[in-house]
């Protein structure tokens, strides 16, 4: 791992390391240690107390972020006839069938998102070697199969993200820019902790929320409170 800049050194001598801050002054802490020219994304990692190699305690879907992301989504549908039109009005970036499962055999991976209806599914399995380790095999656990096809895509393009637990049982996810106000973040943040203590695992024991923390792209870490409710969050 290279080491930290003086920017990101000098940035951690500013605040204490080790103090639980609520959300709207973590969030503010974070705009305000963001020193780089292009506009940070602001991540919030939470640290769940799971055991990811058990298939009853995994947890994968999607939370809408009423603010978005502030990134534009580039999102791929693999349907067919009125379907595939849905998808077009929706505003979906590319929008096939047969032909578009060639185009990612092919090696065509620009996009960030995909969904397929039901029917397409034996279709788009093929792709799994591609879009698995990418994250982009479409999913019924995160809606991402679909006959609704005109409203993902929506859901998608106006913010929806996905979350997953990764092998440590951490979720990582994106709650916006440097840009934001510390408002929007918070109220970003506060929909994903919504959703996962929504999803907690009724096998999961013990403390379920062991910790979480949010940087931006370059920026050092900044600990959450996560008992801690925004002062006012604004939708």
């Amino acid at each position: 791992m290279a080491p930290h800049g003086k920017s990101y050194k000098d940035a951690t001598a500013r605040y204490d390391r080790e103090k639980l801050h609520a959300p709207d002054e973590a969030f503010g802490l974070v705009k305000s240690l963001a020193t780089k020219k292009f506009d940070e994304t602001v991540e919030v990692a939470f640290r769940l107390g799971v055991d990811p190699r058990k298939a009853d305690q995994m947890i994968r879907g999607t939370v809408s972020l009423p603010h978005g992301t502030g990134k534009s989504v580039r999102v791929a549908v693999f349907a067919a006839g009125d379907q595939a039109r849905e998808a077009e009005a929706a505003g979906a970036d590319v929008v096939g069938a047969d032909d578009l499962v060639a185009r990612v055999e092919g090696g065509f991976l620009d996009f960030d998102v995909t969904i397929a209806t039901p029917d397409m599914m034996p279709l788009v399995g093929k792709l799994g070697r591609v879009l698995g380790p990418r994250g982009l095999m479409p999913n019924p656990k995160t809606g991402t199969v679909t006959t609704d096809v005109g409203r993902t895509v929506e859901e998608y393009k106006a913010g929806r993200v996905e979350y997953r637990t990764d092998r440590y049982g951490n979720v990582h996810v994106p709650v916006g820019k440097v840009s934001f106000s510390a408002e929007q973040l918070t109220a970003n943040y506060q929909s994903v902790l919504d959703e996962l203590n929504r999803a907690k695992p009724a096998a999961a024991k013990g403390r379920y929320l062991k910790g979480v923390s949010t940087s931006s792209t370059m920026g050092p870490g900044i600990k959450i409170d996560p008992t801690e409710k925004a002062a006012a969050v604004t939708g």
